[in-house]
């Protein structure tokens, strides 16, 4: 390999990927309005924690398993290949579903700076949702831009993820500092302080989506081959990783609060941003606007790292096509990134609505991944504390598919959700039986 991940390129690559544009749009379409700022937060330390439980099975895993595809390739070693298809399948929309989404926050990040001259030639709506040409190219030019960036080895991507990564982290905590220095603080304990009361129903909307919240921290064991030292140190990385994304989620939701109470934060059309011109004025958005650009690029770049090296492991194992595993010059699989990149590429003409179903339902498909991970873990952990954590995870990972799919759960998963979910399923039933036909011909 050209390049050895180092441990800033870790912690660049998770937080990157964890923190993307669903942190500065949650606050206002889901957080203040669900939970208000005491009780999401809570909710996201729980959740957090929860995560970093599931993380000592990963730990387990990459103590043994150190080959791309991470969680795909270890429940195929240990459980056969149907069941390690699910978890491949399962993750790979996990991944490819976030390269849209945080493509098309450039679309959104543009018509803030622009408004109006930004829905240039209408073309359609789905799901109530209008698409407009420059949508399409300004989405696909993101997504083609870090493909591009991408084949040409880890050495480039995760320098920028690096960057963008730091420049995340420093730029909310300075925006932070200063909404608090200027914002009414006695009408915000008034809306969130004051009148304050525990929920477990709203704490548990908030933990139903940690899988969502933090599926950036297992992109890890999808470059486990490039970590350019022993995997226990990555378990502290993750960690790491996972109590920025806390804080950054709860920093992002608390200067929504700061801005406006829940009722009007709903009412807003950007809850953070307005919030932030509202109190610190044009110059406070734009600086905003660079944050929320380096959110969107780390996720992009995070998770168009990830998906490739799922889609090449998914390859090798002649789940897909042979040439998805070829690697270049450079180390990386280019057929891989490019069929990520054509993937990426539909959300472009689905529209945001379409993506974020596909997004929510992505959480039950990442707590797959973590059941299976954790079950097979239970045979490798050492030790009792190791043994008795990973059961603890399966049951962790199970609750979160309790919380999402179960009837009368207060997080259960929209209509729209559960219909891409079927949708899914369904396509990877086809795919399954088209590949094990293949194989058995060839």
């Amino acid at each position: 390999m050209n390049k050895k991940l180092r441990y800033i390129d870790v912690l660049g690559l998770v937080i990157g990927a964890i923190i993307g544009w669903g942190s500065f749009t949650l606050p206002g379409t889901k957080f203040l309005k669900e939970a208000g700022v005491i009780n999401t937060f809570i909710g996201l330390l729980i959740g957090g924690i929860f995560i970093m439980v599931i993380q000592n099975a990963y730990h387990i895993m990459l103590e043994s398993h150190r080959e791309d595809g991470g969680e795909f390739t270890y429940t195929l070693n240990h459980l056969g290949k149907v069941h390690g298809f699910v978890v491949g399948w399962s993750l790979s929309l996990c991944y490819l579903s976030m390269v849209p989404l945080n493509a098309g926050a450039f679309v959104l990040l543009l018509r803030e700076i622009f408004g109006s001259k930004m829905d240039f030639l209408y073309l359609y709506s789905i799901s109530g949702y209008p698409i407009y040409l420059t949508d399409v190219l300004v989405m696909s030019a993101v997504i083609l831009l870090f493909g591009f960036i991408n084949i040409q080895g880890l050495k480039i991507s995760t320098k920028v993820q690096n960057v963008m990564s730091i420049l995340l982290a420093m730029i909310v905590s300075v925006l932070l500092c200063l909404m608090f220095m200027k914002s009414d603080l006695q009408a915000f304990h008034q809306n969130y302080v004051g009148n304050y009361h525990f929920s477990l129903k709203e704490i548990s909307k908030i933990i139903a989506i940690a899988p969502f919240l933090f599926v950036g921290f297992d992109v890890v064991p999808q470059v486990s081959e490039e970590l350019g030292f022993k995997p226990e140190k990555s378990t502290l990385l993750v960690g790491i990783s996972v109590l920025v994304g806390i804080f950054l989620y709860g920093a992002l939701n608390t200067i929504a609060g700061l801005g406006f109470s829940p009722d009007v934060a709903v009412k807003t059309h950007w809850a953070v941003a307005d919030a932030v011109i509202h109190i610190l004025g044009k110059t406070g958005f734009y600086v905003m606007l660079i944050a929320l650009a380096a959110a969107v690029v780390g996720g992009i770049n995070g998770f168009m790292i990830a998906a490739s090296k799922l889609i090449a492991s998914l390859s090798r194992r002649k789940h897909l096509g042979e040439r998805y595993g070829i690697k270049n010059k450079k180390g990386v699989q280019p057929y891989a990134i490019i069929f990520v990149c054509a993937i990426s590429l539909i959300g472009a003409f689905i529209g945001r609505r379409v993506i974020i179903y596909i997004v929510d339902m992505a959480s039950v498909l990442a707590a797959v991944a973590y059941m299976y991970v954790s079950f097979i873990s239970i045979s490798f952990a050492k030790g009792k504390v190791e043994k008795v954590l990973s059961v603890l995870s399966v049951l962790i990972s199970i609750g979160f598919i309790v919380l999402l799919v179960f009837p009368r759960s207060p997080a259960r998963l929209s209509k729209g959700a559960f219909i891409s979910l079927i949708l899914w399923v369904f396509c990877g039933v086809l795919v399954y039986q088209f590949q094990t036909r293949k194989r058995k011909n060839s």
